[in-house]
């Protein structure tokens, strides 16, 4: 399957993803007038801090299968798309219970209002969708087209794990390549001296011809 894979280890905060994504769901899909509509568009993908100063982490809904969200609607306005796996929101449905935000295991449904929803003052459930309609067309979702640093990328699942994988794998190797040597010995000083006085034993107690005739 097809998906979107976060390296959070490259994103830098710069939310073009974020902006990329709203643009994508405006009706303008033009940046310079999206902001403009009524009601705003708003991107189904939040960049939040990352677990230490100066990271970020870009939070997506990772279309879960089973998708829990799918599971308690009780409208059925959250469904899957089986050709293309994404799990969707028919806005038009959504009766803004929050059901779905309650078990959602990454926090990544929100509710404003939709220009697809019952109504301009009607707050209803948004959520990544994959940008489906640019996967109907072939492309790649919004936010991976705007992504400049690798962050985001999209791919099948498995390739997108594996590379994942080798990439850690050469971090970890350079980065022991590139370790500082232990801390000095304390006792390097008697350590040598010891090693001298073996040595020294040692050639004393080698027979006379064997050190050359020494007297």
């Amino acid at each position: 399957m097809r998906t979107v894979f976060v390296n959070p280890e490259r994103c830098i905060g710069c939310l073009q993803c974020e902006i990329a994504c709203a643009t994508e769901h405006s009706s303008s899909k033009n940046v310079a007038s999206a902001f403009l509509e009524a009601p705003q568009p708003r991107a189904r993908i939040h960049v939040e801090p990352g677990p230490v100063p100066s990271t970020a982490y870009p939070n997506r809904c990772r279309h879960c299968d089973p998708a829990p969200c799918a599971q308690v609607c009780p409208t059925g306005a959250i469904h899957r798309d089986r050709g293309l796996g994404v799990v969707l929101v028919d806005e038009d449905r959504c009766i803004s219970c929050a059901m779905c935000a309650v078990v959602c295991p990454f926090d990544a449904v929100t509710f404003y209002p939709s220009a697809a929803g019952p109504g301009p003052e009607v707050a209803v459930a948004l959520k990544c969708d994959g940008c489906v309609e640019r996967l109907r067309r072939g492309q790649p979702p919004a936010c991976v087209e705007a992504c400049k640093v690798g962050a985001l990328v999209f791919g099948d699942l498995n390739d997108l794990v594996a590379a994942g994988r080798l990439r850690a794998t050469a971090a970890v190797l350079a980065a022991t390549a590139a370790a500082p040597p232990g801390p000095p010995d304390p006792l390097a000083a008697w350590h040598a001296f010891g090693a001298e006085l073996v040595a020294a034993a040692g050639h004393a107690a080698r027979p006379t011809h064997d050190r050359g005739g020494e007297r």
